[in-house]
């Protein structure tokens, strides 16, 4: 006689973490999407707020991070001029896996538990190898960024400029081409960064999914709903730039506030 099936989870709630594949070996195009509205990433940004302001102290541990990631990054790139406009690709690669303590206390939140710290810290703790293996796919886009800054720079310049130097470069008129070549590089890395991670950590975090499953669905969300998608990209990119204009200092804030709302993000785009 066949087991009775255990009853489904809840709405909104993920189901037990026993290690097992996915029921029915459910696939990213077989996943639902939902449609999404220009008025969403707005509602998103605002539902962060909220959930930061429930569990303040969480949320500006993670904040402290976000800092001091910046000001390693900054201090490490004043070395490597070429990598100035890559520093992005560091918090897009740092920043989903940060933010994982972030998206667990949106999760307690959402269930009507009380966050924990140090369930937040080990929230990576039962899907570790999934995450290792999509953390090593952004660490090879990383390490492609960056190879391709260094080429935009060798056949720009005779020589690497340093860090002031490259600045300069990057605002003067004369460098047209170096300067488009150099953003168009920066673009395309930036935006399939974007795309492949947009929703796939909270996804692996909340439900019995594979690396290539998350990243696949991510895209297809961003494929099928691009404009919205590039208004939420654009919303980050403001908000972080304008946080890091004061020595990184509004990461504080900013930092926890986008790694709630990108689970809110995740939560209204992908049905359950």
């Amino acid at each position: 006689m066949n087991a009775e099936s255990p009853p489904p989870a809840p709405p909104g709630v993920a189901p037990p973490d026993d290690g097992a594949p996915p029921a029915g070996g459910t696939s990213a195009f077989s996943i639902t999407l939902r449609p999404l509205t220009f008025a969403d990433p707005l509602r998103w940004i605002a539902l962060g707020w909220r959930d930061f302001t429930r569990a303040p102290l969480i949320g500006l541990f993670y904040g402290g991070c976000f800092v001091v990631m910046g000001w390693m990054l900054m201090k490490v790139y004043e070395h490597a001029p070429a990598y100035v406009l890559a520093l992005s690709a560091g918090f897009l690669l740092m920043g989903p896996f940060l933010c994982l303590g972030l998206y667990q206390t949106s999760l307690r939140l959402e269930r009507g538990e009380k966050p924990d710290f140090g369930d937040s810290l080990l929230a990576w703790d039962k899907k570790t190898g999934t995450l290792a293996i999509f953390g090593f796919v952004l660490l090879v886009l990383e390490m492609l960024w960056g190879r391709a800054s260094l080429v935009v720079f060798a056949v720009s310049f005779d020589g690497m400029p340093d860090f002031k130097g490259s600045i300069t470069a990057l605002l003067n008129p004369e460098n047209l081409n170096f300067i488009v070549a150099y953003l168009a590089v920066g673009g395309v890395f930036a935006g399939l960064i974007f795309a492949v991670s947009v929703v796939s950590m909270p996804m692996i975090l909340h439900r019995q999914t594979d690396a290539i499953t998350a990243g696949l669905t991510s895209m297809r969300l961003v494929l099928t709903q691009t404009g919205v998608m590039l208004f939420w990209g654009a919303l980050i990119t403001i908000l972080v730039v304008l946080a890091m204009l004061p020595w990184f200092a509004g990461l504080f804030v900013v930092g926890p506030v986008i790694g709630h709302a990108s689970w809110h993000a995740y939560r209204a785009a992908v049905a359950d």
